[in-house]
């Protein structure tokens, strides 16, 4: 089961016709679904945390979903609401350098005006689709993200419903229901920011993961009876136990011109565009780190599927020269953000089963 497989799947149960049932959803009972999307609730959470989730605990497992790479919340979204790979939507990462702009990185989810998220990403989102077929569709999410550039790339077509507290979030959410046919996005990413700044396992992050599971608990009083509640997330998170600073006592850096990405997975732009520099590259690292990290060139990335097995020209403009995976609990930090990037404990991007791997849970009201 696969992330771009749900959304395609929910909506053909309230009858967008245009799509796929791949998860065998069915019809929907009463015309009213809900997908309540944890950013950084891995797989692992709901079995190695079973006392703080009790509600998710008594909730149906549908099973195991494999996220897209790199597992992070921009290229996970992105997956998930157009129901493409990566290769297509042409998200490629947290940060990517925009093709011909003399270096400039695009941090995903911060945005830059100069990029137009609808050719950047020009897939039209499942939200549309469903909108224009008469569906109600709606987006429920803290407030300051209503009309960014990641917003207007990957969410465009539902209604927004800016809310910073749990109450207005059910609020929000169970008045969107109202209506039938109707599609409800929810979303919080309080596990995640708690897993970055503490850890998976921290006293912050377990009083985040309490606080969606009383969301969940609110959420099923709430809603109109015959609503489906689906919940699932965009990656999972490991904590580091190995930093290395790229050109630090090292020569990582060298013939690197930009660093984008993040510290489990780097796009790495060189400062000669050529498949012998990258292999020359690729060797460079191989001989530094060895295990520690899986590399790629621009080529053998595409060929091998990393981004799916369709990559457009655009998205294949984005791609770094060379791309590093850290592996095992290892981070690759910029040297020039290394006291940011190495101040988080958690992390995610990179390829381990805990970090690509996300729960699917369905409740019945």
């Amino acid at each position: 089961m696969h992330l771009s497989q749900i959304l395609p799947s929910i909506f053909a149960s309230i009858g967008l016709s245009s799509t796929k049932d791949y998860l065998g959803c069915g019809e929907s009972p009463s015309g009213r679904e809900v997908l309540f999307l944890v950013d950084g609730l891995g797989a692992d959470v709901i079995n190695n945390y079973q006392e703080y989730v009790p509600t998710l605990v008594a909730a149906l497992s549908k099973g195991i979903v494999r996220t897209s790479f790199p597992t992070t919340t921009a290229t996970s979204l992105a997956t998930l609401t157009t129901g493409e790979l990566p290769g297509s939507h042409g998200m490629l990462g947290y940060t990517v350098r925009v093709p011909r702009s003399g270096g400039r990185v695009l941090n995903s989810l911060k945005w830059d005006e100069r990029v137009d998220p609808q050719i950047w990403q020009p897939i039209p989102t499942l939200f549309e689709r469903a909108t224009e077929a008469g569906i109600a569709t709606t987006h429920v999410a803290a407030k300051r993200y209503e009309g960014s550039g990641f917003t207007r790339a990957v969410f465009r077509g539902a209604q927004y419903k800016g809310a910073n507290i749990v109450a207005d979030l059910v609020e929000e959410t169970a008045r969107a229901l109202q209506a039938t046919p109707t599609f409800v996005y929810l979303y919080v990413n309080d596990v995640d920011s708690a897993g970055h700044s503490d850890g998976v396992g921290s006293e912050k992050w377990l009083a985040a993961l309490q606080g969606v599971d009383q969301l969940v608990a609110q959420l099923i009083a709430k809603v109109p009876s015959g609503t489906r509640i689906w919940i699932t997330a965009d990656h999972g998170m490991i904590n580091v136990e190995e930093k290395i600073v790229m050109g630090r006592d090292n020569s990582l850096l060298t013939d690197i011109a930009t660093i984008a990405g993040e510290p489990r997975m780097r796009h790495l732009y060189l400062t000669t565009e050529s498949e012998a520099a990258a292999q020359e590259v690729v060797s460079r690292w191989q001989g530094e780190l060895g295990a520690k990290v899986s590399l790629f060139t621009r080529q053998s990335a595409v060929s091998a599927g990393l981004f799916g097995a369709l990559v457009s020209e655009d998205a294949a403009d984005r791609i770094g020269d060379v791309i590093a995976i850290a592996q095992e609990n290892v981070v690759l930090l910029d040297p020039e953000r290394a006291d940011k990037e190495g101040a988080m404990v958690g992390h995610h991007g990179g390829q381990s089963e805990i970090e690509s791997s996300v729960p699917l849970l369905l409740i019945q009201r």
